[in-house]
């Protein structure tokens, strides 16, 4: 989906697809049933780095190595939790720094194997639609 369509109202957020050994890391936060990647919303006068670090260690109590860092792509699609708003993302890749564990508002982490089928788990639309096969391409 293209960024510059119509979507209605938007939802901006930064999110990190962090892949180890073939599953991704995924979180579901209180009150959804959607499983999502980390991140979100920018607080006033953050990039979208210290974005994606705050959010990991406020999420997770953890960061991505620096140097591993690289956009996946960014991506559109109707939110999981804001019915009617679409999310826009910026996706980054990264190597996982520290040992994720349940913060904040996650209420479940789930690693997610990239070779299986969603089965069970509910998904987000833009992880479903967009993640999901971005990273299946990129291997």
């Amino acid at each position: 989906m293209s960024l510059s369509q119509d979507l209605g109202p938007v939802i901006r957020v930064v999110s990190a697809a962090i892949v180890r050994e073939g599953a991704l890391l995924l979180v579901r936060k209180r009150g959804t049933d959607a499983f999502m990647l980390p991140g979100g919303k920018a607080e006033p006068g953050e990039d979208e780095a210290a974005t994606l670090r705050r959010e990991l260690d406020e999420e997770l109590g953890c960061g991505l190595h620096p140097e591993s860092v690289a956009l996946l792509g960014r991506f559109a699609a109707p939110a999981a939790n804001e019915p009617g708003f679409t999310v826009q993302s910026a996706v980054y890749r990264g190597r996982l720094e520290g040992r994720p564990a349940i913060r904040a508002e996650i209420a479940q982490m789930l690693w997610f194997d990239l070779r299986a089928s969603h089965g069970e788990a509910v998904l987000a639309p833009l992880l479903r639609l967009h993640v999901l096969p971005a990273l299946r391409q990129a291997g």
